[in-house]
């Protein structure tokens, strides 16, 4: 399980050293989320999940309520959620999601990013049955027992929990995410090392050393994309 919780630190950390691009994303992101239930998070769930994500990634509260904003307003830009699938250099596995208002500009965009560094893209459903959707919570402070009592006193159902990087990490299904979250606050603890809906992979593909540069610029060219908001992949990031 250390080798998800790795992926996950890896991508937040490649997003921590491009941070406008990142608030650039999250700014779409919170628009198109709130647009489509109420741009209030207490009541539109979806909405609540993106605020906590942005907030682990310290987005400036003037774009966040600069997107609110935007969707609270007339106009009606209109985006569609896209998922694309694919394989990358050491038989890798890739799941790359993006929000567009052009999706045109954006299939070729991705398709090209793929064939210029070793990999190829997949028709649906090739690869993303090989990751399972799930909710990735961290905190300090507190040991992997003391999360366990607390998850079960609050009668909070969650697939693991596991002490990583002198943090504890609570994996869990989806619609656990803000059950998981109300336990933490019921207890005062308010800050997330992680808040994340992610696609973890069921098993993991070690990738050599001359591959794992070529691996690196086709994740690289997909996370450059403007339209790219997520990209999942199966290669191996734990450390020898």
């Amino acid at each position: 399980m250390g080798r998800k919780w790795n992926n996950i630190k890896e991508k937040k950390a490649s997003k921590d050293a491009n941070t406008s691009r990142v608030y650039a994303k999250f700014g779409v992101e919170i628009y198109v989320t709130a647009k489509k239930g109420e741009p209030d998070p207490e009541a539109n769930r979806a909405l609540k999940v993106v605020l906590e994500r942005a907030k682990t990634y310290n987005v400036p509260k003037a774009i966040i309520d600069r997107a609110l904003e935007k969707a609270k307003g007339s106009g009606e830009e209109s985006y569609e959620e896209l998922r694309y699938e694919g394989f990358g250099p050491g038989g890798t596995m890739l799941i790359v999601e993006a929000l567009t208002n052009n999706v045109n500009r954006t299939a070729p965009q991705v398709r090209s990013a793929f064939s210029k560094n070793g990999g190829n893209m997949g028709v649906s459903g090739s690869v993303a049955y090989m990751f399972d959707s799930t909710a990735v919570i961290g905190v300090e402070g507190k040991s992997a027992d003391e999360v366990i009592e607390l998850l079960f006193d609050a009668e909070v159902d969650v697939r693991d929990v596991l002490e990583e990087d002198e943090a504890v990490i609570v994996y869990a299904e989806p619609d656990q995410f803000h059950a998981v979250q109300e336990a933490f606050k019921s207890v005062g603890i308010t800050e997330f090392t992680v808040a994340e809906l992610t696609m973890l992979p069921q098993n993991f593909v070690a990738v050599s050393e001359d591959a794992q540069a070529q691996f690196d610029k086709l994740i690289d060219a997909l996370e450059e994309i403007e339209d790219v908001q997520q990209v999942y992949h199966n290669a191996d990031s734990e450390e020898e």
